[in-house]
């Protein structure tokens, strides 16, 4: 059987998917963490080294996402359906270890690692991943930069469907990871997935981020979520309401820090959600908001695609 999902019959109203819920913690670390010197990383959202995602979530971008997924979601609810009907279930993975010849050559035993440590983390939620297929490529090319050849490299290696998890490991260019939205795999579907540094896997040796959660916060961009200081201190945020806001991205693990203040925005910054740049012995939980987008994303864009 390829996959089950769960699936909801229930209508609800239109806001319960944003609903301000408590947030469930859960661990999704590797076996040890190995605490090093923290190394810097370029890029547009790399304010002061840390991690640093590559996922394109400018403003352009994250206005026309928002505008399709709301314009569908009057639909479903005119049409009486509810705003989630894949509340979760398996999902396929094809995971792509890109190698130079020398360099990035992971293990079964590291990918099945890094599997671990994504089913640790959405689990809790309802979702989990089985791994469908792994293969291997020596391409320097696309190795040393596979930000910069993502377009050939996944026209060359990506498997399934859009309900389907596409995995490459390799350098991606000054980042740790990158992944694309939901709403992009209708009109690309061939790159669709997550790129992820290949040292970022447990155990891997990226300093300070070598507990594969770079997967895990790529894969929640793939689910459908942004950073949670998109838009800073402002209505929207991330678009999850059991988020607090947050001003600009946290490196390392400042606990008790709190960039938008006032009784506008109440709570401190969730340094320790997936979507930060916290270090990843400092992550270790999504909320109930975030999963209830996961959800309502999967199912208008990923659910039977």
């Amino acid at each position: 059987m390829k996959r089950i999902y769960i699936v909801s019959g229930l209508v609800t109203f239109a806001l319960a998917v944003l609903l301000t819920i408590l947030g469930v913690d859960h661990v999704s670390k590797a076996e040890s963490v190995d605490p090093m010197k923290n190394v810097v990383f370029g890029g547009p959202s790399a304010a002061r080294g840390g991690r640093s995602c590559g996922t394109d979530n400018s403003r352009a971008v994250v206005e026309a996402q928002e505008q399709d997924r709301t314009a569908k979601l009057k639909q479903r609810l005119a049409k009486g359906l509810a705003p989630a009907e894949a509340t979760g279930g398996v999902v396929n993975v094809y995971f792509h270890v890109v190698t130079n010849g020398t360099s990035g050559d992971l293990s079964d035993a590291q990918v099945a690692s890094q599997m671990r440590v994504l089913n640790n983390a959405f689990g809790p939620w309802g979702w989990s991943f089985n791994l469908a297929a792994t293969d291997r490529t020596v391409n320097a090319e696309w190795f040393n930069d596979c930000y910069s050849n993502d377009r050939a490299m996944k026209n060359a290696l990506h498997q399934g469907s859009g309900d389907d998890l596409n995995i490459y490991s390799c350098v991606p260019g000054p980042y740790l990871g990158f992944a694309t939205f939901p709403s992009n795999y209708s009109s690309q579907p061939n790159l669709d997935g997550v790129v992820i540094l290949y040292s970022s896997l447990p155990h891997g040796g990226e300093p300070n981020y070598d507990e594969g959660d770079t997967a895990t916060h790529e894969v929640g961009h793939w689910f459908g979520l942004y950073h949670t200081f998109q838009n800073g201190c402002s209505k929207n945020g991330d678009y999850v309401s059991d988020t607090p806001s947050e001003k600009s991205p946290a490196f390392e693990c400042p606990i008790g820090r709190d960039t938008c203040e006032g009784s506008r925005y109440p709570g401190l910054d969730p340094v320790e959600n997936f979507m930060d740049y916290s270090y990843d012995s400092c992550m270790f939980q999504f909320t109930a908001g975030q999963d209830a987008r996961m959800d309502e994303m999967f199912t208008t864009y990923r659910f039977g695609q």
